[in-house]
């Protein structure tokens, strides 16, 4: 991991003692029906804005998750030989990733999703060798964003949101767009592990916008 870049190294050495605590409240059940998916969460940098993660929207006229924010990622195929296998795969079919211009540096424990009772595996990744990514099916993928790290900490771009199941979490206004739900959960506290995180208004709550905003999250 030579090219690896030193704004990096403190986040990949605190997720070496990282458990699903870390990320969520819910306890990750056994492996009872629940299917197993992964996600990308890619580490980039530009030389005008700066460290970053990609993140897409779904297309508004998905029949599940329409119009939602996510990292690059989907249920595991019976060719993918692991994970890490199946987040780099569906990088390259969602946002057309060249899975040969990213490092893997980390894997995050299992969590577990209960609306889609899927048990996801985050895939972390430095972006060595960036080039240009867009939906690769505008039918399934509206959007790619990549977005900078001293956006997501600014406090003017912080609040928490509240489903109308009465769950409430992390969020992000950034880019015209909302962040929320698992993807910004997991970015929340990726944030905080890499040092990154400042103080912000956790007071600000918001109720989740109807379906059809233009929104990631």
């Amino acid at each position: 991991m030579s090219d690896i870049p030193d704004w990096l190294e403190p986040l990949l050495t605190r997720l070496r003692d990282a458990e699903a605590g870390d990320f969520t409240r819910l306890p990750t059940p056994d492996d009872e029906g629940q299917r197993q998916s992964a996600v990308l969460v890619l580490f980039g940098e530009q030389p005008e804005s700066g460290p970053d993660i990609l993140v897409l929207q779904r297309a508004a006229t998905m029949r599940n998750h329409a119009g939602q924010p996510a990292f690059p990622g989907g249920a595991v195929d019976p060719t993918d030989i692991d994970t890490i296998a199946c987040a780099l795969r569906e990088a390259e079919e969602e946002v057309g990733l060249d899975p040969a211009t990213v490092e893997v540096v980390a894997t995050l424990p299992t969590l577990w999703i209960p609306v889609s009772n899927f048990l996801v595996t985050p895939v972390v990744a430095w972006w060595r060798s960036p080039h240009p990514v867009g939906p690769a099916d505008p039918a399934e993928v509206a959007r790619v964003e990549r977005l900078p790290i001293r956006d997501l900490v600014d406090p003017a771009n912080r609040l928490r949101i509240r489903h109308p199941s009465g769950w409430i979490g992390p969020a992000f206004r950034i880019h015209d767009m909302l962040v929320w739900g698992f993807t910004a959960g997991v970015v929340s506290t990726l944030l905080e592990l890499g040092g990154w995180a400042v103080d912000w208004p956790t007071d600000r709550v918001e109720e989740l916008p109807t379906p059809g905003a233009a929104t990631v999250g």
